[in-house]
């Protein structure tokens, strides 16, 4: 795909992501079920924390493509590689297992991961782009770009190292 292209897709990806980040902490206080936001607020729910990175993600992506357009070639090296180490340990395996293991409690039992209560706080088309809309994104970005990605025990250790962040938290 052609740089210009890219960069045009990264930004559009990056601001649909910004805005549903914006969406989601943004939503009405006074309505929202007591119970599902007690310790940490929506900050402990790793699809938000999702929504960050991928925005992110994106964020990165896109500054990368407007130094390639720009011939920054030195300094788009440095960001291309934390990219790709981003997208390869991060962005890819978080959103997969977001909207996997989301949609597979969903129908196993929805009150575990998304009360009724919800129904009437969160509307359909942001649960949507929170859990389901995340998985083609990402597999798109895998399709529309080569990424180089970093050594088996690399990544695993830094997925890892996230993974206990997160579960710590």
């Amino acid at each position: 795909m052609e740089i210009s292209t890219l960069a045009m897709y990264h930004c559009l990806v990056f601001v649909w992501y910004f805005f549903i980040a914006y969406s989601i902490t943004h939503v009405r206080t006074e309505e929202r079920p007591s119970e599902v936001f007690l310790y940490g607020g929506q900050w402990k729910y790793l699809t938000v924390l999702n929504l960050v990175l991928q925005a992110v993600f994106y964020g990165v992506s896109f500054l990368a493509d407007v130094l390639r357009l720009i011939k920054k070639l030195r300094c788009a090296k440095c960001i291309i590689s934390s990219r790709d180490l981003l997208f390869s340990v991060l962005a890819f395996p978080v959103s997969t297992f977001v909207c996997i293991s989301f949609w597979t409690l969903y129908t196993y039992n929805r009150e575990l991961v998304y009360p009724k209560s919800l129904d009437g706080v969160i509307p359909l088309w942001l649960n949507h782009a929170m859990h389901t809309a995340v998985l083609p994104f990402a597999v798109l970005e895998i399709l529309a770009m080569p990424h180089r990605y970093p050594a088996k025990k690399k990544g695993l250790i830094l997925l890892g190292f996230v993974a206990f962040l997160y579960i710590s938290w």
